[in-house]
């Protein structure tokens, strides 16, 4: 029987489908593995489920040199080396689509908790400060009819886009390429990135981490933007300059920030999390119960697809299949 390693435990429907066809070890610890834990690990597997916290780099992949295929548990890879895995004739998977909604609801709830200070206003009612209406408490900002800035049109920056609607928002976009369609069915426009940064009431990110990517929002993008913008991330943490986001909202030049992603998970910028206009959560877009199970199933299904000589649903790195003359659905 084919042995497989999963680095950290998912939910039971990944496991048990595992189970039903392969020999599983399940990381027991519930943290990310030491590097050499995951080296002992992947060593002598013929598959390995990992986590976007899991570096699989060439010294890994090395390692795993029985490996067929390392199914990520996520959307994004940018914690593989895609180029080495293709050396080494192993297919790298990812789950997209599954989390889509549940992400885009999560960049709306941040948008919403930061823009109407949800969470410093329960803080402050459960210390028992609250003593009665008052024409100044907790003023924030409006969300209705205001613009809406998305910096990356994947699925998911098309699913805000889609809720947005029905705020009534203007809504532009920044990405490599335009798309027409989305365009002409939410009356969007596309901008340059620094016209959008300066004209946006709220800036969401949805970009992929590349190196094109990295700190794509930085001390000059922040001063662009409003005073009275915010910056919602729930997408990759080192989008974003935390040195210069920290500063930014001590000094005002944007109203506040709704962060799921950080930059050096989970490291979070010193000064940060004692900002008030911050809402920071510990990267759970995809958290809930639906899509982490349907997360678990579809990473388990393009494992077990590799290791049975099939064209995995969801593969990174098609071309490994080429060469091995694998079948396609």
């Amino acid at each position: 029987m084919k042995s497989v390693f999963v680095t950290r435990s998912i939910p039971e429907a990944g496991l048990e489908l595992l189970s039903r066809e392969v020999q599983v070890e399940v990381n027991p610890h519930d943290r990310v593995l030491t590097r050499e834990e995951l080296l002992r690990g992947v060593a002598g597997r013929d598959g390995v489920l990992c986590l976007l916290t899991d570096p699989i780099d060439a010294e890994v992949l090395s390692i795993a040199s029985r490996a067929k295929v390392f199914a990520n548990y996520a959307v994004g890879y940018n914690n593989i080396d895609v180029a080495a895995a293709t050396r080494c004739g192993i297919c790298v998977t990812n789950t997209p689509g599954v989390l889509t909604d549940s992400t885009a609801d999560m960049a709306w709830a941040l948008l919403m908790a930061v823009t109407r200070r949800v969470v410093e206003s329960d803080q402050f009612t459960r210390q028992g400060k609250f003593v009665g209406w008052g024409p100044k408490l907790f003023i924030g900002g409006d969300i209705t009819g205001r613009t809406l800035g998305i910096v990356g049109l994947g699925r998911i920056g098309i699913a805000v886009a889609k809720r947005a609607a029905g705020f009534d928002m203007k809504i532009q976009y920044y990405s490599r390429t335009r798309n027409s369609g989305f365009e002409a069915e939410y009356g969007a426009a596309w901008r340059e990135l620094p016209e959008l940064l300066e004209t946006s009431d709220f800036v969401s990110l949805h970009a992929p981490a590349t190196p094109q990517t990295h700190h794509m929002i930085n001390e000059q993008a922040l001063r662009r933007m409003k005073r009275t913008a915010y910056l919602i991330n729930t997408a990759r943490g080192n989008l974003v300059d935390e040195k210069a986001l920290v500063v930014a909202l001590r000094e005002n030049w944007i109203a506040g920030a709704g962060l799921d992603v950080f930059e050096r998970e989970p490291v979070i910028e010193p000064g940060l999390l004692d900002l008030p206009n911050v809402v920071a959560c510990p990267h759970i877009a995809s958290a809930t119960a639906a899509t982490r199970d349907l997360m678990a199933v579809m990473a388990a299904g393009n494992l077990l697809a590799v290791l049975k000589g099939e064209m995995p649903k969801n593969p990174v790195n098609p071309e490994v299949f080429g060469a091995l003359g694998a079948k396609s659905e």
